[in-house]
Parts: C-alpha cells; structure tokens; sequence
C-alpha cells in the first residue's frame, strides 16, 4: 500500500537513511531473536523468527519522519501487519494500549485504535534484511508517527489499560507525536 509524499512542517527530504540511535547498537542474530505479544490477551504468544516468516507477509510503501528533522519517502518495508498478532493474541477488552519493549531500556506507546493497516512488524527494508543499526533484525514501523514510535529491536509486545510513556516520551518527546502537526515536543517539559 503507497502512502503519499507529504513534507510536514519542519522537516527536509532527504535521500539517505541516516542512522540515528543513543547508546550502543544491539547485535541480535535471527536465531536468537524472538517476540513476546503478552499482557492483557487471551493468548499469550512468542514468535521466533522463522515462525514470523511464516506468517501472511504484507509490503508497504511509506514515508517516514524522524523527530530531528528529516523525512524518507517511499520507504519499502516488508513484514507482519500488527493486526494480524492481534488476531492471533486476541487482546481483552479492557487493553486499550499497546507497548512495544526493545532490547535496553528502549520502549514507546500507543493507542490500540492508531494502529493501522500500515502498522507492521518488519523483517525487510528495501529488498534486504534490516541491519542491526535501523533495528534489525525486527522492528516496527508505524508511518502515521515521528519515526521514534518505531520501535527497533523488538522483543515484547505488551497490551495494558494504561498508557506507559517511552524512553524517548519520558525524555519530552511527544507521546502523540504526529508529524503532520509538527507535535514533537510534550507540553510538560
């Protein structure tokens, strides 16, 4: 599915996939990698990654912002719907959240209801596994947010009530963080 080009408010095109992270970068082989999706569902599950290869693959087409500026358009990205884990946990009514935990200390938030179709656990960027320094060899991709809501490194997909703000929203980065609307910042901070 094709996300169209837009530019929001404060950010420049730019061709590269600059490599953006604090502290050191995880190097996290396929064969160790798994993913927990936990908390509030029927059924708890853990996939590896052969098992998550084996599950219906979707290509998106997307473009993605990052908080510092810089936007990519068209990315390629190949991976599984999330909806498609939500399928098969079968969340409680009451999970309204969904945290996604990564290797560290690394994790971010959302709202069941914003994530959408294009909402992917990605195993692919571009043709070729992910590299360990954008999150490989599994992250998320979730094109409707500043790029930090994508989390790299995953390992734990947890449902909860409540919001738990992230690494990056603990540190006054906005926990709506819509690029469209140029909300990058909390209000609190």
């Amino acid at each position: 599915m094709l996300i169209k080009k837009i530019l929001p408010p404060g950010q420049h095109e730019t061709k590269q996939f600059p490599i953006l992270h604090a502290g050191e970068v995880p190097i996290i082989s396929k064969r160790d990698w798994s993913l927990d999706a936990n908390g509030l569902v029927q059924n708890p599950t853990e996939y590896n990654y052969e098992g998550l290869l084996n599950m219906p693959m979707t290509e998106i087409v997307a473009d993605i912002h990052c908080v510092t500026g810089w936007s990519k358009f068209e990315t390629r990205w190949l991976g599984v719907k999330l909806a498609d884990i939500f399928k098969n946990v079968r969340p409680l009514s009451n999970a309204n959240f969904v945290v996604f935990e990564s290797e560290g200390d690394w994790s971010t938030s959302l709202p069941i209801e914003e994530l959408n179709e294009n909402s992917i656990v990605a195993y692919r960027y571009d043709g070729k596994e992910i590299e360990s320094v954008h999150g490989g060899p599994v992250r998320t991709v979730i094109p409707s947010k500043y790029f930090y809501k994508s989390a790299k490194w995953i390992k734990r997909i947890r449902f909860t009530e409540q919001d738990e703000l992230g690494f990056w929203e603990r540190r006054g980065y906005s926990n709506t963080a819509d690029p469209l609307t140029n909300d990058r910042y909390s209000s609190s901070f």
